[in-house]
């Protein structure tokens, strides 16, 4: 964010059968990517920004449905992280559901390339920084951990 403001955003596990974890793909082209954080060609969780009046459930499910076309009936705040690098600077909310329907179609094609499950074990490589602060928060069960 090239006027030094800090945004603020969300990412959220939808979490299949207590196993598998929803992943997309970003483009591998940095300006189709979509992040002003960059992390094109790395996998992150179904999210984005906050928008003015919106609620963070609010958010994810219009996100999730804009990226994905999965309905979330219910979700919950699991966490917030303070993520910044050399191009931006972003409060990151991290939700959870398991209460959704549909399956994942890519809707923005030219953003997130597919989505895939993956088992909590196995988890994709690279994933976009943000997206792993959230999985760190939630295996570590923890709503904040400090990050230099």
């Amino acid at each position: 964010m090239s006027d030094n403001k800090v945004g603020a955003g969300m990412g959220i596990i939808l979490l299949k059968d207590n196993t598998k974890i929803l992943f997309g793909k970003r483009h591998i082209d940095p300006d189709k990517a979509d992040s002003e954080m960059r992390g094109e060609g790395t996998w992150t969780l179904p999210g984005g920004k906050i928008e003015y009046q919106e609620s963070f459930e609010e958010t994810a499910i219009r996100e999730v449905k804009e990226e994905t076309d999965i309905d979330v009936k219910d979700c919950q705040v699991i966490c917030v992280n303070n993520n910044k690098n050399k191009h931006a600077h972003f409060v990151t909310i991290g939700l959870y559901s398991d209460n959704f329907k549909g399956e994942p179609s890519v809707m923005e094609p030219d953003e997130i390339t597919e989505w895939q499950w993956f088992d909590l074990d196995k988890l994709p490589d690279p994933m976009f920084f943000p997206s792993a602060n959230i999985i760190e928060n939630f295996k570590r069960k923890m709503f904040y951990i400090k990050r230099e």
